[in-house]
């Protein structure tokens, strides 16, 4: 992996091949056509030592709940297959089963359960890797494991309003008048049963809300809220809180390729058409003078970083930038964004995602290799 921004490799990059052409209504060159028999006497069989030396990792920015990184060599089918499975594949833990005991507030206790459901999780990365995936009942496989501590975190929400004391006489405010009138995210409770207190351990370690301060319900003096819920692992195909990220999502780097030099008031015009710091001003040159590239002093349009471009086209409208700059997109470099939830960092998601595509792949070499015997 490497740090910095990317940078078009023109040695790599084949202008009929790897440039999507972005035009004023059409998009041109949109299918890849790096595949056997497609140009008569050239070989474009899939190749490893090729693909190694195409494939790069940069790496642009990496926190704990937001990463992007460019993945450069690689189909799309390929760069989909990780968003696909960030989304859906990667088990991670969410509250499944609400037991209500006692629930006075005015939020019903479906709607409640729903609440609870979407809360995002915390804890220890390594108990939250040992817990062993909760598979649901199915009419094929009916009978599962029951609920115990390998496969089952318990979490209780006892709160109960009631008015405050030491409140002053003229306070309108509910917060101030009542003690619980809010309830919040930070008062679900861990309770660890058998090995998860070694595997969840205080403080830091134990399962908690991402956000301690979710707004669950509010309630009025003499109303009162206790369950207990029970947490399991689960994937984002069966349901979306169950989904390690809150957006996984790429787009391919976009390219402006200035044709004929675009210098005076038309370089400020032209800058005004794409986002700021996608295109820069500088001074023509003496030698680009006699170049006729042209009046020295002058301004000339450049392009400074391609990826703060949108691709909206706006240049194409204007008749003055008409035949002077292409639009495109390479069709082999993704920009990936991950936001992780906060269960697991945005990062180790990506390699999670690699690890399972993996396993996939091997399923089904093993597959085929069954079916050629």
């Amino acid at each position: 992996m490497a740090l910095g921004i990317p940078v078009v490799d023109e040695r790599r990059v084949d202008a009929h091949v790897q440039i999507v052409g972005v035009g004023v209504e059409t998009v041109t060159h949109v299918s890849s056509t790096d595949f056997p028999g497609h140009y008569p006497g050239e070989d474009h069989s899939w190749n490893i030592d090729k693909f190694k030396k195409n494939l790069q990792i940069i790496v642009h920015h990496s926190e704990p709940l937001d990463c992007s990184f460019s993945l450069i060599g690689v189909d799309a089918s390929i760069a989909n297959a990780f968003r696909r499975i960030l989304i859906a594949e990667i088990p991670t833990l969410a509250i499944e089963y609400v037991f209500v005991w006692n629930n006075t507030s005015i939020v019903q206790d479906e709607v409640l359960a729903q609440r609870l459901g979407l809360v995002p999780l915390k804890g220890s990365k390594t108990g939250l890797t040992w817990l062993k995936w909760y598979k649901k009942p199915t009419e094929e496989e009916p009978i599962v494991p029951p609920p115990n501590d390998y496969n089952t975190i318990v979490l209780k929400l006892e709160v109960e309003c009631k008015k405050n004391p030491d409140a002053d006489k003229d306070e309108t405010d509910p917060t101030k008048l009542y003690n619980n009138a809010h309830v919040y995210s930070s008062a679900l409770t861990f309770h660890p049963a058998g090995q998860q207190k070694e595997m969840f351990p205080a403080p830091f370690g134990l399962i908690a809300p991402v956000n301690p301060n979710i707004l669950l319900a509010k309630l009025r003096p003499g109303q009162a809220i206790n369950l207990e819920m029970h947490c399991i692992k689960g994937i984002g195909a069966d349901h979306a809180k169950f989904s390690p990220v809150a957006t996984a999502s790429y787009r391919l780097l976009p390219t402006i390729t200035i044709t004929s030099p675009i210098t005076g008031e038309d370089a400020t015009k032209f800058a005004r058409c794409f986002p700021r710091g996608v295109i820069g001003l500088e001074t023509v040159t003496a030698e680009e003078a006699a170049r006729g590239e042209g009046i020295k002093g002058d301004k000339k349009a450049v392009v400074r970083d391609v990826m703060k471009d949108t691709v909206s086209r706006e240049c194409l409208r204007h008749l003055e930038f008409a035949g002077k700059v292409k639009l495109g997109r390479v069709r082999d470099h993704f920009i990936f964004s991950i936001e992780s939830t906060g269960q697991f960092d945005s990062d180790e998601l990506f390699v999670d995602s690699v690890k399972l595509l993996k396993v996939k792949c091997e399923i089904l070499r093993k597959s085929l290799a069954s079916m050629a015997r």
